[in-house]
């Protein structure tokens, strides 16, 4: 997509503890906004803060979920002295919350048309003063402690079909070379959303993970037992493959 030869010239921060996420992010903005300088990239909220005071970039995009402060969390220090945007994997969250007035937000990942439209709206608003967005990103935070949006569904895509999974019907989710399989009483599919990702965005009450490779149904589990290994597995109602707990995730079952 083709930027027009007057776009102004701006620096930017993008930050994301994902490095996957960070370079398709980095590789969109080339696309959609060629004359865009990214002086610096964050993997947590701390290190963004740092980096904005130390390069002044004049837009930061910002991950609403990061470990050490969250982007809104770090968005409130920001927010007078740049101009900001919010990456996201949250749809319904995100059109709810960041579709008024000065936030603007990208949806995970990173569309072109629709980053393409964010940029220009950057455009118009760089010289200007950041607003003053303070009550906005108070609510926003206060919202996301009180009342988290987690998700109830995900998409699989098998044969020419889009296929909606409820959350509850899923047994466990495992990593699988570039995809994430998801295994449910009546089968398995694949799908492209990262184990990071779906750690993230599900209910940690609902999933735990037992694994760096496994998300599992808590109340889907009918049995932890040791094999000859000593290893603990885990055994999922009404399916025949049992699942194994890595030393990190073993006090998750401390009885045993």
């Amino acid at each position: 997509m083709s930027q027009p030869h007057s776009a102004p010239r701006a620096t930017a921060l993008i930050a994301d503890d994902e490095d996957a996420m960070r370079a398709q992010l980095r590789s969109r903005l080339r696309e959609v906004w060629p004359e865009l300088e990214i002086v610096a990239e964050a993997a947590n909220g701390i290190e963004a803060v740092a980096l904005a005071g130390q390069h002044q970039p004049d837009i930061v995009f910002l991950d609403i979920r990061m470990p050490g402060l969250s982007g809104i969390e770090a968005a409130r220090l920001l927010f007078n002295r740049c101009h900001l945007v919010f990456v996201t994997a949250y749809d319904q969250y995100a059109i709810a919350a960041f579709e008024q007035g000065a936030l603007d937000y990208v949806l995970k990942p990173a569309d072109a048309a629709r980053l393409a439209g964010t940029c220009a709206r950057l455009q118009a608003r760089l010289g200007r003063r950041p607003d003053d967005i303070a009550r906005q990103l108070g609510a926003l935070l206060q919202g996301q402690t009180a009342k988290p949006n987690y998700l109830r569904w995900v998409q699989a895509q098998v044969g020419g079909n889009l296929r909606m999974i409820s959350t509850r019907e899923v047994l466990f989710f495992q990593a699988e070379e570039k995809y994430t399989r998801v295994k449910t009483e009546q089968g398995e599919v694949l799908i492209r959303k990262t184990l990071k990702e779906l750690a993230d965005e599900l209910d940690p009450d609902e999933f735990w993970r037992i694994h760096r490779s496994t998300l599992v149904r808590v109340d889907a589990i009918t049995q932890v037992t040791r094999d000859l290994r000593g290893r603990q597995m885990v055994k999922l109602r009404d399916c025949a493959e049992q699942l194994e707990v890595s030393r990190g995730h073993a006090h998750l079952f401390q009885q045993m």
